[in-house]
């Protein structure tokens, strides 16, 4: 994996990528997704919901656009040993760490 970002610099929301970006997509969009939680909740009908499942995923894609705007470098190495190690959090520690340095978890 080179890159987080596509040749447009759109975000490829890979299972490593979103892994990595996990703790900073929680906070931004709690509210879109506990909105989407809800909805599913309360109506079994996929087609109800969509629209809130197009804000999770909007919400996500921005973040992960920011994100590697912002520290692409780390963000690349994090998520690139992520995909190397099939998501082992434990195996790229040192890579977290530069990536959290680079762009702090929101609160």
């Amino acid at each position: 994996m080179s890159s987080t970002v596509d040749a447009a610099g759109e975000p490829i929301p890979t299972s490593a990528v979103l892994m990595a970006a996990a703790k900073h997509i929680a906070a931004p969009c709690r509210a879109q997704d506990v909105a989407f939680i809800k909805c599913k909740k309360k109506d079994p009908n996929p087609e109800k919901c969509l629209d809130m499942g197009r804000q999770v995923t909007s919400c996500v894609l921005n973040l992960l656009k920011e994100l590697h705007q912002k520290c692409p470098k780390e963000m690349d190495a994090y998520a690139g040993c992520m995909y190397y190690y099939t998501n082992e959090f434990y195996l790229c520690r040192k890579e977290q760490e530069a990536f959290e340095k680079a762009f702090p978890i929101p609160e």
